[in-house]
């Protein structure tokens, strides 16, 4: 029994509207991209609805063109935003001013052109064809983020799509005797229906896949980042302390560890609130990225101690890393807490005989501790004995 096509674009809309309703049920609290996702699909969903509802209208008068042209913005801009959430799962910048101006573009010109069947068809369906191609060009580019292989599953699809959406726009705008109305049964017509319902069901699975890969990897990160000052963890910093220290060993270069703790802390909290000292340890978090180099690890080692590996560090390198934090923090604290507070801190340097990340770590503790004992906010290192200026 042969399916009409009517038929097959009904089942086709069905599905967009079941997967424009599920996914949001389905993905739960979202960030933008799957927002983006799950309006793209509500927009696709909607856009077929239109081209329905306008078969149902008189032919060629005011309601058809109308529901006409907003079905081809609403499909124009469901590539567009759709585009944009794969850009942000894969890590780059949303593109989406190229793509709405070519939906918008399209649209206008349809509804000026609707009264010519030749030039509405080829026009619309070769934007949509280059919509679909720059969406999958944005897929397929070289991801800056972690993504499994559904991109390629996205790629395929927009790809098949292009080619019967070229292939319609191509009969209508040269030989409309053969294909002389949308739901015309022709081979190109069956041959859009199955595609449109099969990468109507691959892009529901691409948008659920690439929305695990991102909470994957909100996990990895909250499982490594420090929940209050937004470093690494102790745990985390370690690791990639260590690869540092391999790395170091492994090319002969230098390697500095800080071990830094907030003086007074406990007098903050007492009479300031903890309020307070949360905002001193998020205030000190910041100017230690800030006064960090590429390539330093910054980590709350516990409490209100600090740690910052230093690759590629000498002793004058890490004076200079910690008379830029101290000068930071002393504008920073009075202009944004009302009261300057300051810090101890102990550095160790490699030791080219088999030094250890442990030992490192022992050694700038002790000489944190002498700091301590020394009157706090100051800085000793081990290889010179001497207080470094406050």
């Amino acid at each position: 029994m042969l399916i009409d096509i009517r038929t097959l674009f009904v089942a086709l809309m069905i599905n967009l509207i079941t997967m424009a309703v599920a996914l949001p049920a389905v993905m739960g609290r979202v960030d933008a991209p799957a927002r983006r996702a799950q309006a793209a699909t509500a927009l696709q969903a909607l856009g077929w609805v239109l081209i329905l509802a306008s078969g149902l209208v008189e032919k060629n008068g005011w309601i058809d063109r109308l529901f006409a042209s907003l079905s081809m913005a609403s499909l124009g801009a469901s590539f567009a935003v759709l585009g944009s959430a794969f850009a942000l799962w894969c890590g780059h910048k949303t593109q989406m001013r190229l793509t709405i101006a070519i939906a918008l573009v399209m649209a206008v010109g349809y509804a000026i052109g609707f009264s010519s069947y030749a030039f509405r068809v080829g026009w619309a369906n070769g934007l949509l064809s280059l919509q679909m191609l720059i969406v999958a060009s944005i897929v397929g580019r070289r991801p800056l983020l972690a993504v499994g292989r559904w991109r390629w599953l996205m790629v395929l699809s927009l790809l098949a799509q292009v080619v019967v959406t070229s292939w319609r726009g191509v009969l209508g705008a040269f030989y409309a005797e053969a294909y002389p109305y949308f739901l015309a049964p022709h081979p190109v017509n069956y041959a859009a229906a199955m595609v449109a319902n099969v990468t109507a069901l691959l892009t529901a699975v691409g948008i659920l896949l690439a929305h695990r890969d991102d909470a994957a990897r909100s996990l990895e990160r909250l499982a490594m980042v420090d929940g209050l000052t937004g470093v690494f963890n102790r745990r985390a910093w370690l690791v990639r302390a260590e690869e540092a220290l391999a790395a170091s060993v492994r090319y002969g270069q230098p390697l500095a560890v800080l071990m830094i703790d907030l003086d007074h802390f406990k007098q903050i909290n007492d009479t300031r609130g903890h309020a307070a000292g949360d905002r001193a340890l998020q205030l000190l978090a910041r100017e230690l990225i800030g006064s960090a180099r590429a390539g330093d690890v910054v980590g709350r080692y516990g409490g209100e101690e600090f740690c910052v590996l230093m690759s590629h560090a000498s002793h004058d390198a890490a004076r200079a890393f910690d008379r830029r934090l101290r000068h930071r923090l002393t504008l920073a604290s009075q202009r944004e807490l009302g009261f300057e507070f300051g810090y101890s801190a102990g550095i160790a340097l490699r030791d080219l005989q088999g030094d250890t990340l442990v030992a490192m770590l022992r050694r700038a503790d002790a000489a944190l501790y002498r700091a301590k004992d020394a009157g706090r906010a100051r800085t000793l290192d081990e290889v010179r004995a001497e207080l470094q200026p406050a």
